[in-house]
């Protein structure tokens, strides 16, 4: 449906984003020659989308909050380009009214909808009273902006436990705490008002019932400036973790064709009812049991991270559709032009390590192949030599499948997760690789709890054993001699001995215990491959560095020192050193050097990527150590204090 441009076409678009999304969106102005105008911190300054658009411009530190968060910095920056418009991408402030205000007021076009729009639905008090008040249904929970912790933990007790604490600001699951114990209420309100706050700069939260099982479905609108309003169809969002979404899909194999017209219909009005310009998403609660039965949970005033599912089923470019409504066009189709064909899944590629609890990770990215053709697409951000901090959201990039039916498309997926190469950062591809295999996501027996409760058997007990073995074929090769002439024989690592039988080479390796390994197979090392044989199987790996990586999956094989590990143990003489399970800022301590505590009592707080991870003492003890103070920033595995029992007090 794409048609030929207007003469009121901008000419130039600033980008208000990073990474995968920032790539995204100037793919697209490239396609319509528009230039394009990308922003960097000085964590970006080597970015693939900096490198990609037709002029970057820095607007500061790698701080968000002094860069990627700055309304005056972003309409500076297009100010000096020339920008006539400016497009949010789909995170920091694309659902910010004030900049929509701000951009407004510096005479740029805001490719989104109006600031009262965002401001209205960016309030899920107010929002679900408005679309309320348009007929369409809304989850049971708190009424009322501003309640207290009393106030909240009040309304929860009435709805009946359990419940989901929400933040009014913000989505994309941040700060939202599902509570089943009422004796939790008041540190989940605690917790969540603390992560809202970080995540939004708002910690107004809200109660909601908890609907078990529940599916979660969203519908896409796109409205125009002149009262036209349709929907695209709906997209599956019931696979999550942490009510974060992993994987999405569209169409929804629980809807028919009635439900899927109902739910349409509530969508256009719930944008009708805000006066919706642009793309953006309603999302809706739906009983797996009954899916007549949906609730709004909430708009999101933006181009949603899911949205190429949906372009794919359509054949519309979402991104070509927001310029073109925010260049003042009008939508040339209305619903009944609306055809879903095919069907295609989507899975989010995020910086974190699922044998560590989906910890978030980092480090540079060494080694990198990402899918494309057939029926794939990867939207990413990342190339070699990519840092990945903790500063900035955990997601990578995105794989997505099309197929003529669902089974193609997940079968297409699942190969494209196995192609997937991405040395130097632990992330997630291998997981959601058998996530897509599992037997109810292939039958489509999906509700939002469904990972949570599968997630332990889909991540490996232990390492395989060819991993070690194609580490030490690593090893092996870098110290063979190079070059011609005499070989002392002495200098190969055969294991030769004088007069002696032949040694064999042993390794000491770590990936999380150390093991000693002693190679037993034939081994092949040709450049960025290593391939062992055990036992007459064939193992071929991606190979970086310490890194060994196949089918999505990746393992950091470390040379491990036992005797300074054991001279390690000895110094701190049972103590127990507490370290921090990812990179990250500090964020709360409380305790100091010479406090007792008890066991599990909570310590210190570490933040990355907008996750919070408490650490809490082992058991019972005396802080005889303490690193780190609010605000420093720490490596992954990094001491931060130490715990010696009491039993050492009182001897």
């Amino acid at each position: 449906m794409s048609l030929t441009m207007t003469e009121q076409m901008f000419e130039t678009v600033l980008v208000a984003n990073r990474g995968e999304i920032a790539v995204r969106v100037i793919r697209t102005l490239r396609s319509m020659g528009v230039r394009s105008v990308a922003v960097y911190s000085d964590a970006d300054a080597d970015a693939r989308h900096v490198r990609e658009a037709d002029t970057a411009v820095r607007i500061g530190p790698a701080a968000a909050a002094e860069s990627y968060l700055s309304a005056e910095r972003l309409t500076e920056a297009a100010a000096r380009t020339g920008a006539q418009a400016v497009h949010p991408g789909y995170g920091f402030l694309a659902e910010n009214a004030a900049f929509a205000r701000a951009c407004a007021e510096a005479g740029l076009v805001f490719i989104g909808p109006p600031a009262d729009a965002i401001s209205l639905m960016g309030d899920k008090i107010r929002a679900k009273e408005t679309v309320k008040a348009a007929g369409v249904p809304v989850v049971p929970g708190s009424s009322g902006s501003g309640l207290t912790d009393g106030q909240l933990a009040e309304a929860a007790r009435e709805i009946g436990v359990p419940v989901l604490l929400k933040p009014s600001a913000g989505g994309g699951g941040k700060g939202m705490r599902l509570v089943r114990d009422a004796s939790a209420l008041a540190d989940e309100i605690a917790a969540a008002r603390r992560e809202a706050r970080a995540s939004f700069g708002d910690d107004t939260l809200l109660v909601e019932r908890w609907i078990d099982r529940p599916r979660h479905i969203e519908i896409q609108v796109l409205a125009d400036g002149h009262g036209g309003v349709v929907h695209l169809g709906e997209r599956e969002c019931s696979l999550q973790r942490r009510h974060q979404k992993i994987i999405e899909e569209a169409p929804s194999v629980l809807l028919d064709e009635e439900t899927r017209a109902a739910m349409g219909e509530a969508a256009v009005q719930a944008a009708r009812s805000c006066g919706y310009r642009g793309a953006g998403t309603v999302e809706f609660i739906v009983p797996g049991s009954d899916p007549s039965s949906y609730y709004f949970m909430e708009m999101n005033t933006r181009l949603q991270v899911e949205h190429p599912v949906t372009e794919l089923v359509t054949g519309l470019d979402l991104v070509e559709w927001q310029l073109r409504v925010a260049a003042g066009e009008r939508l040339p189709f209305g619903q009944e032009d609306v055809r879903l064909t095919g069907h295609a899944v989507e899975a989010r590629i995020c910086a974190e390590d699922p044998a560590r609890g989906f910890l978030p990770s980092g480090g540079t990215v060494l080694r990198l192949r990402e899918p494309q053709g057939d029926g794939v697409r990867t939207d990413s951000g990342l190339s070699e030599g990519t840092e990945v901090g903790s500063l900035y959201d955990p997601m990578l990039s995105k794989v997505i499948a099309y197929g003529p039916d669902r089974a193609t498309a997940l079968r297409r997926l699942r190969a494209a997760l196995a192609e997937t190469v991405t040395l130097g950062v632990q992330t997630n591809a291998g997981f959601l690789r058998r996530l897509l295999a599992h037997p109810a996501v292939v039958s489509g027996d999906l509700d939002t709890g469904l990972v949570e409760r599968e997630a332990e058997g889909l991540v490996p007990a232990g390492v395989p054993e060819e991993v070690y073995e194609a580490a030490a074929a690593v090893r092996l090769e870098a110290l063979r001699p190079r070059g011609g002439g005499w070989t002392d024989p002495f200098s190969v690592p055969s294991g030769w001995r004088m007069g002696g039988t032949p040694k064999p080479a042993v390794f000491h390796l770590r990936v999380t215990d150390p093991v000693e390994h002693t190679p037993r197979g034939a081994h092949t090392v040709t450049g960025d491959r290593v391939s062992v044989t055990l036992d007459g199987v064939r193992h071929t790996f991606h190979r970086a560095a310490d890194w060994i990586g196949r089918d999505g999956d990746a393992w950091h094989v470390r040379d491990h020192d036992p005797v300074a590990a054991s001279l390690t143990r000895a110094g701190q003489a049972g103590a127990d050193s507490l370290t921090a399970p990812m990179p990250g800022t500090v964020t709360v301590v409380k305790a100091a050097v010479g406090d007792e505590v008890a066991a599990g009592q909570s310590l210190l707080v570490v933040e990355a990527m907008k996750m919070e991870h408490v650490i809490s003492a082992p058991h019972a003890g005396t802080v005889t150590a303490l690193d780190v103070a609010p605000g420093t920033t720490v490596a992954m595995d990094q001491v931060l204090a130490v715990i010696a029992p009491l039993e050492e007090e009182t001897a």
